[in-house]
């Protein structure tokens, strides 16, 4: 249906009138502003883009159905427009939630209920991330006394627990797993507390596994957790080899005038080729050469046995925070990762991921356990979670439970949330030395 000038206008109108309603629904209806999606801000992330694409359809629906004249730039800059300024706002009232938690604000106070073991460990697990909101007042092995330790009872008691939530006044109780907390009682439990208003989680005791690998599959009325095998297969690591080498073909050329200036400020301040080649160990085994713009003066290997003693490193990786091989220009490559530039021609080669475990020396593979080796079924990563978790502030245990935790759960749209967080790690310089 073709309009004149002032029918284009009139819908136009129409369209702003009624995008803010849309906007408000589409958001609602995907459960954007629940306090569970609230609390995990991938999730309204998520609603917001669903949100957008929901809407950006049935516009285009109903043009076509309906023959109407919708304005299409208006309606694409309005859209963007939106959705962008949703995840923006969404982004600083996630860190604004976080920073006031971090000072012990917006907590819910939580009873943990279980065993001593297993209430100790999730205890801790709820403890060691403030940004999640949960304070822990008190742990109950039920039968006993609630206190900040646990009671010496063995029973598993329903009226005791709802004594200490009285007691406490809490938000959460949470229960470690337990095969005595389950079943009927868990039932009757949750009965009692949505009459007070407290919510009920459970822990089902798996670590390290992500949230997206895990379904739950109703059988017979009993619910079982399904956790789904790692992604180790050739279907989706052919998607992010394709991912790896546009985006870093992309990245190689965007970056191509600075990455010639560091090559000039390192061949005019220090004697030696610009390029380093190192070997290191990638996807099952295979060694290749990693580049990296050389940082340290020649012949560095040759120190290296006088500095070993003085390693802040585990034993099994040298690590020295004031290293003397290290250059002036090295120094300030090495403190906003720089150096690992040319690393993007290891991609473009297939030898390295954009995200991935930190790539590994031969000497600390023959150190590995059978655990460790795990890190070797995906390629190594320009950059992964241990860079965007401390770098080399992270102890030789902490940076391997992280790639074991990437290994495990890696995705596409993990890549992509760890390359957002790579660019603040990389301006802040923390943990680079």
């Amino acid at each position: 249906m073709h309009l004149n000038a002032s029918g284009e206008f009139l819908m136009s109108g129409i369209w702003s009138l009624l995008l803010p309603g849309a906007w408000l629904g589409s958001v609602g209806a995907l459960r954007g502003y629940s306090d569970r999606n609230l609390e995990f801000g991938s999730r309204r992330f998520g609603s917001i883009l669903r949100s957008g694409l929901s809407i950006f359809g049935l516009a285009g629906i109903a043009s076509f159905a309906g023959e109407l004249f919708l304005p299409r730039w208006p309606v694409i800059v309005a859209l963007a427009s939106t959705i962008g300024l949703s995840l923006v706002l969404q982004y600083r009232t996630s860190r604004q939630l976080a920073r006031g938690r971090y000072r012990g604000r917006n907590m819910r106070r939580v009873l943990v209920v279980g065993r001593d073991r297993q209430a100790e460990t999730l205890r801790q697990h709820l403890e060691n991330r403030p940004a999640d909101g949960y304070l822990v007042v008190a742990v109950c092995r039920p039968g006993g006394e609630a206190l900040p330790g646990a009671a010496a009872s063995e029973r598993m008691d329903e009226p005791d627990i709802l004594a200490a939530v009285d007691l406490y006044s809490v938000d959460v109780v949470a229960i470690a797993a337990d095969p005595d907390l389950s079943g009927e009682l868990l039932r009757r439990l949750s009965w009692a507390l949505e009459q007070r208003g407290v919510e009920l989680i459970v822990s089902p005791g798996i670590t390290e596994v992500s949230g997206s690998r895990i379904s739950v599959r109703p059988v017979d009325g009993l619910l079982l957790l399904h956790v789904e095998r790692p992604s180790v297969s050739a279907g989706p690591y052919l998607i992010k080899g394709t991912f790896d080498r546009v985006i870093g073909f992309l990245l190689l050329l965007g970056l191509s005038p600075l990455l010639l200036v560091i090559a000039v400020m390192v061949k005019l301040t220090s004697s030696g080729p610009v390029l380093f080649r190192q070997p290191r160990v990638g996807r099952n085994g295979e060694q290749f050469k990693m580049l990296k713009f050389r940082t340290m003066v020649l012949d560095p290997d040759r120190r290296l046995i006088d500095l070993a003693p003085v390693s802040d490193g585990s034993g099994v990786l040298f690590k020295l925070r004031d290293d003397p091989r290290v250059t002036r220009v090295g120094k300030s490559l090495r403190r906003y990762s720089l150096d690992d530039l040319p690393q993007l021609l290891n991609v473009l080669r297939g030898e390295m991921s954009l995200v991935g475990p930190r790539p590994a020396l031969p000497t600390e593979v023959t150190h590995y356990t059978s655990n460790d080796a795990r890190r070797l079924l995906v390629k190594p990563g320009l950059t992964g979670l241990w860079q965007v978790s401390g770098r080399y502030d992270l102890s030789w245990d902490e940076s391997v439970l992280l790639d074991l935790r990437y290994v495990d759960n890696w995705s596409l749209q993990l890549d992509l949330l760890i390359l957002l967080k790579t660019f603040r790690a990389v301006f802040s310089g923390t943990g680079a030395y």
